[in-house]
């Protein structure tokens, strides 16, 4: 059985910088994720994304690292799946990235990759909470170095893997202020596109600020104004990707993984189903039933739908939020290599020209709470559930659960039509708040 975690959610260890997430626990979290990997001078890759409490807790994360024997390589700013790459490429021990991904500023995260390029399973990050809880042991120091180069590395991966002749193509680009700043702009050039990069002007503070994956208007708004005819917006450290189209259109992730899996499976090269967690919309379901793909559905973050499409052998999955992994490139979510694959399927045709799947209409809710999981006990709420479901059976669907990192209980129905959803969940949201205050 594994041990409770504490310190880690869905996706790392994540709150504000500073006094959540202080100086002191990320120097301990490096420590303990080192003496955890029980290796002779282990080599640890960081990379952070551009947050202003990012270089202190680089700087803390490092110390850590050599103060329980390892190596620590500082390869600066880097979108998360450079990271998944890189420990790989460069047979390192182990990766950690500093981000707190979409999340403001003030927020920030620590989490870690394996050598073989995948976040660390729910086992393995018990054991450093673990390690953590039982203090440090005795260690000759390591070393702290900067890993140069590790930019051009990732971008030549992402070149050899989609080899694409994008001339005369304008694609506008939206990097939320943050990790994809210089490599997504770059690597959509090398590829022969014309690239109109907005926030593109990181200060620290102003990363997933009105912009990126989170506020898909400013790249809507750009694209009215531009000649582009196709939009990518990333969160701020690149591993999620959402499009917009020429038409102002914005695009999820299911609707990009649909595309992309009915692509493959028309040439015979998807290998498999899909995997997608249970945000995934109703109308992506059908829309593969349709195309004689089988879905796998998993609960929400991308590492447990890297789980499934490892049992599976399959190669294709991710989450409605833009999580999109392809693990015949990378074991893990990345917003540039998606749309990059989004290009490679698209060919000649334009995105506002294609219809991958039928969105049914949805509503989501998110209701504040003084205890998420305190939801596991509302048997009320359970029972409306329920009842709900079963009056859309067929036609649609309703999903409530805890946030993993929020104080939150998200609340969401999809439905034929947008008023049958907002009823539903506006429904459920009320008895959420009536039964946990």
């Amino acid at each position: 059985m594994t041990a409770e975690r504490k310190l880690f959610g869905t996706d790392g260890v994540r709150g504000e910088a500073g006094t959540f997430l202080t100086a002191e626990l990320a120097l301990a979290l490096g420590r303990a994720a080192t003496e955890s990997l029980q290796a002779d001078r282990p080599q640890v890759l960081i990379v952070r994304d551009t947050r202003e409490s990012g270089p202190m807790l680089e700087s803390a994360l490092a110390a850590g690292v050599a103060e329980a024997g390892g190596d620590a390589l500082c390869a600066g700013v880097l979108p998360t799946p450079a990271a998944a790459v890189l420990v790989r490429k460069l047979g390192l021990d182990l990766a950690a990235v500093v981000s707190a991904s979409h999340n403001p500023f003030k927020d920030n995260g620590i989490k870690f990759f394996g050598a073989a390029g995948s976040k660390l399973t729910d086992e393995a990050e018990a054991q450093i909470e673990a390690v953590l809880a039982a203090g440090p042991r005795p260690a000759a120091p390591g070393h702290v170095r900067e890993l140069s180069g590790g930019e051009e590395d990732y971008l030549r991966a992402l070149q050899a893997a989609f080899p694409l002749d994008l001339s005369g193509v304008r694609v506008a680009l939206d990097c939320a202020n943050g990790a994809t700043h210089r490599v997504g702009p770059a690597i959509f050039e090398r590829l022969g596109a014309e690239v109109e990069a907005i926030a593109v002007e990181p200060d620290g503070r102003n990363i997933n600020d009105g912009c990126g994956s989170t506020h898909l208007d400013n790249l809507a708004a750009h694209i009215a104004s531009s000649g582009a005819t196709v939009g990518f917006a990333f969160d701020g450290d690149g591993d999620r990707v959402l499009a917009v189209d020429g038409e102002g259109r914005t695009h999820d992730g299911d609707e990009l993984i649909a595309l992309l899996a009915r692509g493959q499976a028309a040439r015979g090269e998807l290998g498999g189903g899909v995997a997608v967690t249970v945000m995934s919309n109703y109308g992506f379901h059908q829309a593969m039933a349709d195309a004689g793909i089988e879905v796998a559905t998993t609960k929400v973050g991308d590492r447990y739908v890297l789980d499934e499409l490892r049992r599976r052998e399959w190669a294709i999955g991710g989450e409605q939020s833009g999580h999109i992994i392809d693990m015949r490139f990378a074991a893990t979510g990345d917003g540039i290599a998606a749309a990059l694959m989004t290009m490679r399927e698209l060919g000649d045709r334009d995105l506002a020209s294609v219809e991958a799947m039928e969105k049914l209409p949805q509503k989501l809710v998110n209701v504040e709470v003084a205890d998420r999981e305190a939801i596991a006990g509302a048997t009320a709420v359970w029972d409306a559930v329920e009842r709900e479901g079963a009056e859309l059976e067929g036609r649609g669907r309703v999903l409530l659960r805890p946030s993993g990192t929020e104080p939150l209980v998200r609340v969401m129905a999809e439905a034929p039509t947008a008023e049958e959803a907002d009823a539903v969940c506006k429904r459920l949201a009320d008895l959420v708040r009536q039964e946990l205050g």
